[in-house]
């Protein structure tokens, strides 16, 4: 029943309790994520326990013309994004889907876009504490000093670098079950990172590899670092960017249309 004299929102005060409301889901995807170790601390501490083992041994090289521990940072960044991304991210999404919390939030006014938006500030969120720990570790454990504006720029390029491996996380989340989420995505992240030369210098892998790496993600992830830090590289930063911005929109879409197809099974 509609009361006499009561007024509609105006569009500001809706824009306030939509910011509200989605600053609240967020507080709460961050501290589900938090509340599942299973998921979280591997993602916090593999890029640091990786980076202990095939980096700092060979810190002191030279790689590309500069320092091998900062080029391994670079390259143990982009693990770390795609470890949050593909890994935790793509299993949270299958988990929820699994328990039937996704079908439960099709019964509130949420919105589509309001969900994904959710999301993507979450996992940037949980990624920049993920970077934070593993330069603080570079720099105190592994004595990679580097200015604060170089740590800055770096963090930021990786943040960005983030969105087509969120966008795939989404698409896998919605294909795989809660128990293959994992090791389906551990199967297409961890060859992409070897074939990026992460873990093993390019040019030391087989010839078609270092032909075909600068065309994956994960390799244009990585050389936006590489590039920021000094290295000398035959691309610029903007050929990285567009790479990334193509991978981003494929995933999306590939995300937005699985999502369509689950939904209009779950639902009609």
């Amino acid at each position: 029943m509609i009361e006499i004299g009561a007024t509609q929102p105006s569009k500001r005060e809706s824009i306030g309790r939509w910011c509200s409301l989605w600053a609240y889901y967020v507080r709460s995807e961050i501290l589900k994520l938090f509340r599942m170790p299973m998921f979280s601390l591997p993602t916090l501490l593999f890029p640091i326990a990786f980076f202990a083992m095939f980096g700092m041994p060979f810190k002191n090289v030279q790689q590309l013309g500069i320092n091998n521990g900062m080029f391994m940072m670079a390259s143990f960044g982009t693990y770390a994004v795609m470890s949050v991304a593909m890994s935790s991210f793509s299993a949270s999404i299958a988990v929820e889907r699994g328990t039937g919390w996704n079908q439960l939030l099709k019964t509130t006014p949420m919105r589509t876009w309001t969900f994904f938006s959710g999301k993507i500030a979450m996992a940037l969120f949980f990624e920049l504490i993920t970077l934070v720990a593993f330069l603080m570790f570079g720099d105190v454990v592994g004595h990679i000093h580097m200015a604060f504006s170089s740590w800055c720029q770096l963090t930021g390029l990786l943040l960005i670098g983030l969105f087509p491996f969120v966008t795939l996380g989404f698409f896998l989340g919605y294909v795989s079950g809660p128990t293959s989420a994992t090791i389906v995505a551990n199967l297409i992240f961890l060859p992409l990172s070897f074939a990026s030369g992460l873990f093993i210098p390019l040019q030391m892998l087989p010839k078609f590899i270092q032909q075909v790496a600068p065309y994956l993600p994960s390799y244009n992830v990585a050389e936006l670092g590489w590039t920021a830090l000094g290295a000398h590289t035959d691309r610029s930063i903007w050929t990285n960017l567009g790479w990334i911005t193509i991978y981003t929109i494929a995933f999306l879409a590939m995300s937005i249309l699985v999502y369509r197809r689950d939904q209009g099974q779950k639902f009609g």
